[in-house]
């Protein structure tokens, strides 16, 4: 698992040269590139949300597309539009900016439904169809979303069925004095993000996620990623719990943390670790449950303190 660490290292390294003092969520960021998964980075605003994503994406050596969603954008802005050529007499496809292997969606909540809707085919199946052609997505690929949790005016919330595309949902928080202070230093003449340099190529990108896909996962480790989603579909606060791709979630974070710390199986903390990331953005709760102020973030930590941890990771 040398090659896994040592990817994640430098790649971890790289991106903290911008966001200081998150090694957590940068090593969450991490886990889901590894995973090939999607992620929505979720904060309040001017806590470094878009940086996290531009410097994960300037990190690896991939081409490269930023999306601002706006309300007045359409499905055809996302994924491209078919134009006929006038010389040739036959249409053209126009790729989109989803065409690309790094894609930051930008205020992702800001788009109409109809909008968002665009990027359900190409987060789940790697491909977009346009004008009854589906075209391929270059691989890797990655979404990194960003929203703002808080506001509200002039926003459509995400639908359960995009939200559960995404493998984790990350936060950053607000800084420490000290790290606030060292941000203040760091960006006194130029901002660190514009002298930020790929650190790997794709082909080590490629190589690291196939890696994590021969971690083992014991018997044990399974029963307990399954315990912890049934608990959530059982939960009396809980109106819809995480579906199975909650599960794979946790199934293949588990992995991708293992080998990022060097080690050939997962563990029963790799699972918890990712708890909360895998799990909070896939719960919709009662409505009896939203009045008295219950978040997701509380019953996922109620579901790991109520469900028995497998004494041994590995059987």
């Amino acid at each position: 698992m040398s090659l896994v660490q040592n990817f994640a290292e430098k790649l971890t390294a790289n991106i903290e040269k911008v966001i200081v003092g998150k090694h957590q969520t940068v090593e969450m960021a991490v886990i889901g590139l590894l995973c090939e998964g999607h992620l929505l980075i979720e904060d309040v605003p001017g806590v470094g949300k878009t940086m996290l994503a531009r410097s994960l994406a300037k990190s690896l050596g991939c081409t490269f597309r930023r999306i601002q969603f706006t309300p007045d954008m359409l499905p055809s802005d996302v994924t491209g539009v078919s134009i006929f050529n006038q010389v040739s007499r036959q249409f053209e496809f126009r790729p989109g900016p989803v065409m690309a292997q790094v894609v930051l969606a930008d205020e992702i909540n800001r788009a109409t439904p109809k909008t968002q809707a665009a990027l359900l085919e190409a987060m789940e199946e790697r491909q977009v169809t346009v004008d009854g052609v589906t075209h391929d997505l270059p691989t890797p690929f990655l979404v990194l979303a960003t929203q703002n949790p808080i506001e509200y005016e002039g926003t459509f919330p995400l639908p359960e069925a995009q939200l559960d595309r995404f493998l984790l949902r990350l936060s950053l928080g607000y800084p420490s004095e000290e790290e606030e202070i060292r941000v203040m230093e760091e960006q006194q003449r130029e901002h660190p993000i514009h002298a930020l340099e790929a650190v790997v190529q794709e082909e080590e990108i490629e190589a690291a996620q196939r890696a994590v896909r021969e971690v083992f996962v014991s018997d044990a480790v399974k029963r307990y990623i399954i315990a912890l989603v049934r608990a959530s579909r059982r939960h009396q606060d809980v109106y819809l719990g995480a579906s199975p791709r909650g599960s794979l979630a946790l199934y293949r974070g588990g992995q991708a943390r293992a080998a990022i710390r060097g080690r050939e199986f997962v563990l029963p903390d790799d699972i918890k670790a990712l708890a909360q990331a895998a799990l909070g953005h896939r719960l919709i709760l009662t409505p009896a449950a939203r009045l008295a102020d219950i978040t997701p973030e509380q019953v996922v930590k109620e579901i790991l303190e109520n469900t028995p941890v497998p004494v041994r990771g590995r059987e």
